[in-house]
């Protein structure tokens, strides 16, 4: 494309020079005639080259279609085998200079780590002793951190088997047992692989006992791997075709297609993943929604190659995308069911709504640049549907907006994506989880946001109730006295407790959310030397003694700092967040106060002391009564500042109290 720009300035430049006083030579599609040729012949070859590659899809019935997903804990080498993958297929060239090819946002590859779950069509030539046949193969990249099993979730829907990807020197953790459950329960074929068998530390059979002891899979089923060398990799697509059974589905019914994921393009609009269950989908057809209702025309219809690669049409049992002029992301909703406009059909069972576990305020860090932040979120919500948007006001911070996560990384991710994709400055608030409460005049109201705590005095709190989760720990077993203390200070129930083997211990917890929200993934891996995993799932709201904590300035409440906290940790909480203010907050010309409060009762409090001129400076001498009258008129001045003064609050303050929990 870089020779169509430059070949249609030339004829622009051209025929001005012919054409000095001819100014309405532009057509319709906004290029002079020259160009225009240029761009027609140019596309027509272009178009005639595709053709020659065109992809025909109808070779492939159900049979010789595998849908499949890669799962495991965080840094167990998913995205590398993917890779690999797409190398031994001819997906993608080998040493095409990008690792991780299907990671594509630059926070993933900052991090290392699958934010998104990526799909790739790959054609396999399987060689057995019988034929040589030739397969499509869907594999779906998913994302290993806890924060992100609502994007595995969605994946695995799509398919009929998982490889569960274990590390040889890590063995089974946290992740691990949490995929394993969620690939069980929706009845998938399980191929378990084990990956980096070429590295020093690695031990594959103790990971085989491992897989046994845990998930009861048989030790010769396992297949060894090293993604990095290539060791193995030889004998996993063939476990994909042998192992996994065809999808199931229809070609002569009705159209069924189930929506995987959507994203928003600035060229083509909102392009949606989907998968074809039953019928076929071709370009031009009318198609409808299940949750909308409104019906839409297919403008573009393909397979991801592993970019997007039209085909103008698309079968039962195939992964692939479709345009269909949707104008936003809201109208794809994830787990829909999409139907040929005029037909009835039973509608797919669809996902569970992601459930946001932290709610946090983002504001602008200059409050004239609102418009720009709202402009921001709203483009990134397009490609991240399971953040919720709400606006609130604060008088601290002036407009802004409160936002539900699906946990701390997945909060620090969008921030993130905020500043590096569109350029934005933010104020981020004490992430929250929500509460519930009972209040004496018999309603019931569910709490994100602790500025939203009910302030009359008339109405007080009866009952309060709070999220918890069900936490899965692995770690060596030397560190299982120093974890049962941590999660004891965090207020955790016990569950269960046992050995996978000789040399790691699996603990369940009860834990309540706001106790792990910040800070607990830190201390926990601090604590056994990094050797801990970590997972959680949502469990019940528990009765709670909680309370709300207002920190104020001036004797200001600042609605922005304001936190809910358990009864018996609040003296400690409000201690630790006015030291932490104390050291952030400037001096100013008057003096400030910092206090934590419940209610009415302060709790804890700091002063910040006043930057002052030595107005006795020139006084040598004289009577004690003149230096007085010279103090107290000072005094008078501070305290005249201090009622119309205002306290500047930085930034850092705000990250400071996010580690106090």
């Amino acid at each position: 494309m870089p020779y169509l720009t430059k070949a249609i300035h030339l004829a622009n430049r051209i025929y001005r020079l012919h054409h000095p006083n001819h100014h309405h030579y532009r057509l319709g599609l906004g290029l002079p005639y020259y160009s225009a040729l240029i761009h027609h012949n140019f596309c027509s070859n272009s178009r005639k080259k595709d053709d020659n590659n065109a992809i025909d899809l109808s070779q492939y019935p159900t049979d010789k279609i595998r849908n499949f997903s890669i799962i495991a804990h965080v840094d167990h080498g998913k995205s590398t085998i993917a890779d690999r993958l797409l190398e031994l297929t001819g997906t993608i060239k080998k040493g095409h200079g990008v690792a991780q090819y299907l990671d594509k946002l630059q926070v993933e590859r900052e991090r290392g780590i699958t934010v998104k779950a990526q799909t790739a069509t790959m054609f396999y030539d399987y060689n057995n002793k019988e034929s040589n046949t030739n397969y499509l193969l869907n594999l779906i990249d998913t994302p290993g951190h806890v924060d992100f099993s609502y994007e595995v979730s969605r994946s695995l829907a799509a398919c009929q088997g998982a490889l569960l990807v274990v590390d040889a020197a890590q063995g089974v953790q946290a992740q691990t047992v949490a995929n394993f459950y969620l690939a069980f329960e929706s009845n998938l074929t399980i191929i378990p692989v084990i990956n980096k068998i070429d590295q020093p530390t690695a031990d594959p059979d103790r990971v085989k006992e491992q897989l046994k002891s845990m998930f009861d899979l048989d030790p010769s089923d396992v297949l060894l791997t090293s993604a990095k060398t290539g060791q193995g990799l030889e004998h996993v697509l063939p476990a994909v075709i042998e192992r996994i059974p065809p999808p199931p589905g229809k070609r002569d019914s009705n159209l069924r297609m189930f929506l995987l994921d959507s994203y928003y393009d600035e060229y083509k609009g909102v392009i949606c993943h989907v998968a074809i269950v039953d019928g076929c989908l071709r370009k031009g057809e009318k198609i409808s929604s299940v949750a909308t209702g409104q019906s839409y025309e297919v403008l573009d219809v393909g397979i991801m190659h592993p970019e997007l690669r039209s085909t103008g049409y698309l079968l039962t049992g195939q992964v692939g995308y479709v345009v269909s002029g949707m104008r936003s992301t809201k109208e794809a909703r994830v787990g829909d069911t999409l139907f040929h406009t005029r037909t009835t059909v039973e509608p797919l069972p669809g996902f569970k709504p992601a459930k946001h576990m932290v709610f946090s305020g983002l504001y602008p860090a200059d409050g004239s640049d609102f418009e720009a932040l709202s402009h921001a979120i709203e483009r990134l919500t397009c490609n991240d549907a399971s953040v919720s948007v709400a606006r609130e006001s604060s008088t601290a911070l002036g407009l802004g907006f409160r936002c539900g996560f699906l946990g701390l990384l997945h909060m620090d991710v969008f921030h993130q994506r905020l500043e590096q994709e569109h350029g934005t400055h933010i104020i981020s608030t004490v992430p929250t989880v929500p509460y519930i409460f009972e209040y004496s005049d018999g309603s019931k109201v569910e709490v994100q946001n602790p500025g939203a705590f009910t302030s009359d005095p008339k109405i007080r709190v009866v009952a309060s109730w709070e999220p918890t989760v069900l936490a899965t720990i692995i770690i060596p077993s030397e560190y299982v006295g120093v974890v049962i203390n941590l999660c004891s200070e965090r207020r955790g129930e016990q569950l269960e407790y046992s050995f996978i083997d000789s040399q790691r211990a699996f603990m369940k917890y009860r834990l309540p959310l706001r106790e792990i929200v910040v800070d607990f993934y830190n201390e926990l891996k601090s604590i056994t030397s990094g050797y801990a995993s970590f997972d959680y799932e949502d469990s019940e709201y528990v009765a709670s003694d909680v309370v709300k904590l207002d920190i104020l300035l001036n004797g200001q409440p600042v609605d922005a700092m304001a936190t809910i906290v358990h009864k018996l940790k609040a003296q400690r909480v409000g201690r630790e967040l006015v030291d932490k203010l104390k050291k952030f907050i400037d001096r100013q010309m008057f003096e400030i106060t910092i206090q934590a409060a419940i209610g009415s009762k302060v709790i804890a409090r700091e002063t910040i002391s006043a930057m002052r001129k030595n107005v006795l400076a020139k006084c040598y001498g004289g009577d004690v009564t003149r230096k007085k009258k010279l103090l107290e008129k000072q005094k008078e001045g501070k305290k005249r500042m201090k009622r119309v003064g205002s306290v500047d609050i930085p930034q850092e303050a705000f990250h400071a109290i996010l580690k106090v929990s």
